[in-house]
């Protein structure tokens, strides 16, 4: 006799329960399989072809575009490629970074405000999202304008020439990619804030803590879910950002992103293209491994 089941106060076989299950996930399965899935495949088999003299692809299969991604071409090695990769790992790092040791005074700031008026400062972390991307960044252009404040202090400090703007640099580029991602990280983050238990918080001040060792031992774990959401949600988008890089970094300050947009744009190396962005899949994901690998005993939900 097959054992029945309780489902909201229905007596249901296993199979049945099995089968009305796999009818309620079929269209989410169905969106990734024709979405994610067959893209994705899709972009592994074109990485492996050629690509001809007008730019179409060329059904030739074999290893050249990964060659070519390492350094190999036709007039010997060159580390170009690599240290494009390498400096959007980088810029990733940074900006993630930066957005947490950010985002910990905000999120305090704002679980600090009474409960009337809390919701009216996150709203306040939301509403660039309201923004168009591109205007964001295009916005920053007139911030760092020769005649704005920030230029000129830098060249009062002699750090750029008098009547120079701040961009395009390494500066521009960090700076347009914190703004872009820190409610990424605050949003999160401030979920585990608000639910914190500050009794732990206290007895470690009663213990007499250095203010390292209360964050470290009493708020640290238990903002750890939210704060390792917030590092996956930014550190992932950033490694492929190519925006505010081209837009705020020029040809001075190219990431993997730039040279994807430009394979598949200008160039239209269609192939070399997929193999890019292969190899940025592949990073990605053995970054979040490793990631992962090491903060294994975090429940992100």
């Amino acid at each position: 006799m097959n054992k029945l089941m309780i489902w909201y106060g229905e007596l249901i076989a296993p199979k049945k329960l099995l089968k009305r299950g796999a009818l309620f996930l079929s269209p989410g399965m169905l969106w990734l399989i024709f979405f994610l899935v067959i893209p994705g495949l899709v972009l592994i088999l074109v990485s492996f072809a050629g690509r001809g003299s007008y730019g179409e692809l060329v059904w030739e299969f074999g290893l050249a575009n990964y060659k070519r991604l390492v350094g190999y071409g036709i007039f010997g090695w060159t580390p170009d490629y690599i240290v494009i990769l390498l400096r959007s790992v980088w810029v990733a790092i940074v900006t993630t970074g930066l957005s947490v040791v950010l985002s910990y005074p905000l999120c305090f700031f704002i679980a600090k405000k009474p409960e009337r008026t809390r919701y009216v400062w996150l709203m306040m972390v939301i509403i660039p999202f309201w923004t168009n991307m591109v205007i964001r960044t295009y916005s920053w252009f007139l911030i760092l304008a020769p005649e704005m404040p920030l230029a000129k202090l830098a060249a009062y400090f002699k750090l750029i020439s008098p009547g120079m703007a701040l961009y395009p640099s390494a500066f521009a580029v960090y700076l347009g990619m914190i703004s872009i991602f820190l409610p990424f990280v605050a949003l999160p983050l401030f979920s585990s804030v608000e639910r914190m238990d500050w009794a732990l918080v206290e007895a470690a001040q009663d213990l007499y803590s250095s203010n390292v060792r209360i964050f470290m031992h009493a708020i640290l774990p238990q903002t750890l879910p939210g704060l390792s959401v917030g590092i996956i949600l930014t550190f992932v988008p950033a490694m492929g950002m190519f925006v505010v890089p081209d837009l705020l970094g020029g040809a001075k300050y190219m990431l993997v992103g730039n040279l994807i947009e430009q394979q598949f744009g200008t160039s239209r190396d269609w192939a070399f293209g997929a193999a890019i962005s292969m190899a940025l899949m592949a990073l990605t994901l053995f970054s979040l491994y490793l990631y992962r690998k090491k903060n294994k005993d975090i429940d992100l939900l």
